[in-house]
């Protein structure tokens, strides 16, 4: 079953969710990449209010058609690129969910648990599938600074299919993933002798 998470994210909303579990989220929904990060993180001015809302670690390519902006792709990028500067970035903004690709570190991790935020990662290598999921793009903010791809775009999405991996208590699903991936290495490594059954011919 997947669960539904709708623009505003609300505290309560985000808390409900459970690490491993599947959403679609609709409303609206902010990109961001490394520089937009990084001017965030040395103090520079947000163009929005992120409270209660989403940033999605994405460079949409966007064309300009009959005087609209329209997204022909919208994957995500490597989340943890932004590592270093998730932790303040979210005690400063009060965001609560990120989206992006390829989980994040221990740092964003504890940040998730202190301000109630989730991580979800959104497929990767499937630009087309989730721009078909824009349904309108509004502001563009810093595209003369940083150019389109690390411009801040406002996507109204709907039905944008994700997974939690990390939840606004902390758990993580990237570390349930690498604890068996660890138990299954030393078993191939390692592997036990089989016991023989009581009574077993020799």
């Amino acid at each position: 079953m997947m669960r539904e998470l709708q623009y505003p994210f609300s505290a309560a909303k985000v808390a409900e969710l459970k690490a491993g579990e599947r959403v679609v989220v609709s409303g609206l929904v902010f990109t961001g990449r490394d520089r937009l990060h990084r001017h965030l993180a040395d103090g520079g001015a947000c163009p929005v209010d992120l409270t209660d809302g989403a940033l999605y670690h994405c460079g949409p390519v966007v064309a300009r058609e009959g005087g609209a902006w329209v997204v022909r792709a919208a994957g995500p990028t490597t989340s943890l690129r932004q590592e270093s500067y998730m932790s303040g970035i979210l005690e400063r903004c009060r965001l609560r969910v990120i989206i992006g690709k390829g989980g994040m570190g221990e740092g964003t991790r504890e940040a998730c648990a202190k301000h109630g935020c989730v991580y979800l990662q959104a497929v990767g290598g499937a630009a087309s599938v989730i721009a078909a999921s824009v349904e309108k793009v509004g502001q563009v903010h810093l595209l003369k600074e940083f150019g389109s791809t690390e411009a801040m775009w406002e996507l109204h999405v709907k039905g944008l299919e994700a997974v939690v991996t990390i939840d606004a208590s902390g758990r993580s699903l990237h570390d349930r993933v690498r604890s068996a991936s660890r138990r299954a290495l030393r078993n191939v490594l390692n592997p036990q002798p089989k016991r023989k059954r009581p009574g077993a011919r020799k």
